[in-house]
């Protein structure tokens, strides 16, 4: 084919495609026109809408953690404290039954004490209160009663009950000179003060006291 012969082909192509009837847009969509940047903006407010449920979904489960840490906290101490009033009752459950048992043992001190003074050739009956007593302070050991050290001690109103207070160049002040009762503890709870007799300076220029034993 010659360049003359490529020629007319093309002008009959141009003349073919010249008469073929256009294709006419409908009326309805004449007139619409694609909003400038619509599109952005619909997906800006899509993620906008995304990110705000995100954060209140955020915070709701902070809360719903803080509420669970709170109940946790509050169950374990509602634990611990039930384990130590569990264990306070079985320490000090029968504390009122050693209380009233401390008479006892104050008559029975008292009865191996005077016996002995006498020495009236009882010795066997002295031995068997005295042997009646010590079991009754084993008794009470074993249950954890023990008896608070008072004499020669420093007074402490936590555990002593001054009834008097003495006289006295010997003892430093507030010492506990003389015991009148004993007293005792259960565990770690007082369970009975001990009664005494408390040191005090003597008065300047006051009268010397007579001596008991002169």
């Amino acid at each position: 084919m010659t360049e003359k012969d490529k020629i007319r082909k093309y002008e009959k192509t141009a003349e073919v495609t010249a008469e073929e009837p256009q294709q006419e847009v409908p009326a309805d969509l004449q007139d619409e026109a694609p909003p400038e940047g619509g599109g952005e903006t619909s997906e800006e407010d899509a993620v906008a809408q995304l990110e705000k449920r995100l954060e209140a979904a955020q915070q709701e489960a902070q809360a719903s953690y803080d509420r669970l840490l709170r109940t946790t906290a509050e169950f374990e101490n509602y634990k611990k404290r039930s384990a130590r009033e569990a264990q306070d009752f079985r320490k000090y459950a029968n504390e009122t039954l050693l209380k009233e048992l401390l008479p006892v043992v104050d008559n029975l001190e008292l009865a191996v004490k005077s016996a002995r003074e006498e020495s009236n050739g009882q010795e066997s009956l002295v031995d068997g209160i005295d042997l009646t007593l010590k079991e009754i302070l084993r008794v009470l050991n074993k249950f954890g009663v023990q008896a608070v050290e008072a004499l020669n001690q420093p007074f402490d109103p936590a555990f002593h009950q001054a009834v008097v207070g003495e006289e006295s160049d010997k003892h430093p002040k507030n010492t506990v000179i003389q015991e009148l009762q004993k007293g005792y503890t259960l565990h770690d709870r007082l369970l009975r003060p001990s009664m005494v007799v408390v040191a005090k300076p003597r008065a300047e220029g006051g009268p010397a006291q007579p001596d008991e034993n002169a």
